[in-house]
């Protein structure tokens, strides 16, 4: 499919100011705690960055990465979602914050709390830049939110279509061209 850029939902200021928000609420959250986070790549890994430097100096933290899989190259989630890239490191008993891109049907991210639960941490919770609860299919938690956004397709600041525009420091909604 071909797409184009049709509006930006969020401007690369508002994610700034957001991040160090959450990056705040983050720090005071986890302090005294061996927090691991979490990124889900590969549309995590902006936010991941920015929302890291925004993080308590003092802080025990620890980065590990998952890949996972339920959309494949299409804008529709097939509903299964499997693991392509597991944890490197052990995490029981400690605090594990998954972070995501973006959380809209819930089955991703359903499936991520299900299967780290497994693992004994201590704590488990999600943060996530985008949240599109009007295609919400399972209820999750989403304890770090950025923002609330209208279900369109949207790409940027680490999210694509078929592979392009990751690059772009906003988030911007793309329609499908006529073909």
């Amino acid at each position: 499919m071909n797409y184009e850029i049709d509006s930006i939902l969020v401007t690369k200021e508002q994610i700034y100011d957001r991040v160090k928000v959450l990056g705040g609420q983050i720090s005071d959250h986890y302090r005294g705690k061996s927090l691991v986070m979490v990124g889900i790549l590969k549309g995590a890994v902006m936010f991941l960055s920015d929302l890291a430097r925004e993080l308590d100096r003092d802080l025990d933290v620890s980065f590990d990465f998952m890949s996972v899989s339920s959309y494949g190259n299409a804008t529709e989630s097939s509903g299964v979602v499997r693991i392509l890239k597991d944890l490197d490191s052990d995490v029981r008993g400690k605090s594990v914050l998954i972070v995501e891109d973006i959380v809209d049907s819930g089955l991703t991210v359903s499936y991520l709390l299900h299967v780290l639960r497994q693992r004994a941490p201590e704590s488990l919770s999600v943060c996530a830049l985008l949240d599109k609860p009007e295609r919400r299919r399972v209820e999750v938690p989403i304890d770090f939110r950025g923002f609330i956004i209208p279900d369109r397709f949207v790409v940027g600041y680490g999210i694509d279509a078929g592979g392009k525009w990751r690059h772009l420091p906003e988030i911007c909604s793309v329609r499908t061209l006529s073909e």
